[in-house]
């Protein structure tokens, strides 16, 4: 690499964020590793080769199963990065190269593709707007288009889809953003869709808690009221779902058990009621798993939410334990609207809070306010990247700082996703 590229690829420069990509059954199969520079304004990243070579090098240097887990990520790559040598950095299997909609198929291009497909790489087409003469060059070269709904009509999305489906083509729906749209392209035969959709509340009538759901909430309320711990183990075992997985994850290595765990109420002495109130507030979102995986989505957002504000807090506060625990219910409470389908105001009628998580769930106000502002800004960094570094500064954080924390929030929720499903 030259001085140029070895220079960008400092972490202060970049923010980088994942965008989780789901199948037809709305389970994880993959991340888009999105990247924005850290600089003020907005970033031309797509034809900068040492941008897209920063987030290479360091998910390579990091391993990049911390950044994906077990699924693959997809990195957008221009023609610059296409003609380079960085390829070295990634391995073949845990890789998706989407090629984005300003690369020409120069017989060069289509040629260094083709010699990229031979070593073992797999290949997307980004953003595909009309059946062009560069898209059909680079059609038989890759796996799957990616359409951006934003930027579809529905006639267009309709005319194309078909023949692309024909060429034997993967279909990536992004920007995914109602249940109507998904539903559409679900008809349409899509393959794998990403966007905000998954994490948005749909606010249905006479919403009810499922049994499962209802025992949680029981339990954490014991918690609250400091129940004696025989009344708690007692409870548990009302439900066995509940208590099979509290052995589950009191084993794993996120719930930092160095022995194994065999009954209930050693579990319990293990985890000791903070973490259990922990693992109850994931079990919220790991329940619905069981009827069709279609909360897979929110369970990971949550988890991964969750420890990334407990980790600023303790960051920031790093004598104060209380306030990284609160930091931590307050990420995982922020997607109850979209868990239960109810309005934020009536969970927290159900559940009581603290007003500093109040003010931060329902007005993003206070320090646990701010500090979910720049987690949901990384979430959506694609619109909300220019907040990021007025918001790091009111934090007195640091690129390296939050990176650190990101990737470190990253392996465990993955850690406890995989655990609780």
């Amino acid at each position: 690499m030259s001085d140029a590229t070895t220079h960008a690829l400092r972490v202060r420069e970049f923010f980088l964020a994942r965008q989780p990509i789901l199948d037809r059954d709305q389970e994880l199969v993959a991340y888009e590793l999105l990247f924005r520079g850290a600089e003020a304004g907005p970033a031309n990243i797509t034809t900068d080769l040492s941008a897209t070579a920063s987030v290479i090098s360091h998910t390579a240097q990091l391993g990049i199963s911390k950044v994906v887990g077990d699924v693959r990520g997809f990195v957008n790559v221009d023609a610059a990065v296409l003609m380079s040598d960085i390829f070295q950095f990634l391995p073949r299997e845990k890789v998706v190269l989407e090629i984005i909609e300003t690369v020409v198929a120069t017989p060069e291009i289509v040629a260094r593709v083709t010699e990229l497909v031979q070593d073992g790489f797999t290949f997307a087409l980004d953003d595909v707007i009309a059946d062009s003469d560069d898209v059909q060059k680079f059609l038989p070269l890759v796996e799957i288009v990616k359409f951006d709904l934003r930027d579809m009509p529905l006639s267009a999305l309709l005319k194309l889809t078909p023949q692309f489906k024909l060429a034997g083509k993967k279909l990536l729906a992004e920007k995914v953003e109602s249940l109507g749209q998904f539903k559409i392209c679900l008809d349409l035969g899509f393959d794998y869709f990403q966007g905000y959709h998954f994490s948005k509340p749909s606010i249905l009538t006479g919403q009810k808690l499922s049994p499962s759901q209802m025992s949680v909430m029981e339990l954490m309320n014991l918690i609250i009221s400091d129940a004696d711990s025989a009344d708690i183990e007692n409870a548990i075992k009302q439900d066995v779902a509940l208590g099979l997985n509290l052995l589950r994850l009191a084993n794993t290595p996120a719930f930092g058990s160095r022995h194994r765990v065999d009954s209930l109420s050693q579990a319990l002495v293990v985890l000791g009621r903070e973490q259990l109130r922990r693992w109850l507030q994931i079990m919220l979102y790991a329940e619905p798993c069981k009827k069709g995986h279609s909360m897979t989505p929110l369970l990971l957002l949550a988890t991964t939410r969750g420890k990334m504000l407990e980790l600023i807090a303790q960051k920031i506060h790093p004598e104060n334990r209380n306030i990284a625990d609160i930091a931590f219910t307050v990420g995982i409470m922020s997607l109850m609207d979209a868990l239960f389908s109810l309005p934020m105001e009536v969970i927290l009628e159900q559940i009581p809070v603290v007003d500093e998580v109040s003010d931060a769930l329902l007005a993003r106000e206070g320090f646990y306010g701010d500090i979910l502002k720049l987690a949901e800004c990384l979430e959506r960094i694609e619109e909300a990247q220019p907040l990021l570094m007025p918001m790091l500064n009111k934090l007195q954080l640091s690129n390296e700082d939050l990176y650190e924390l990101e990737i470190a929030s990253f392996e465990w929720s993955d850690q406890v996703f995989h655990s609780a499903v």
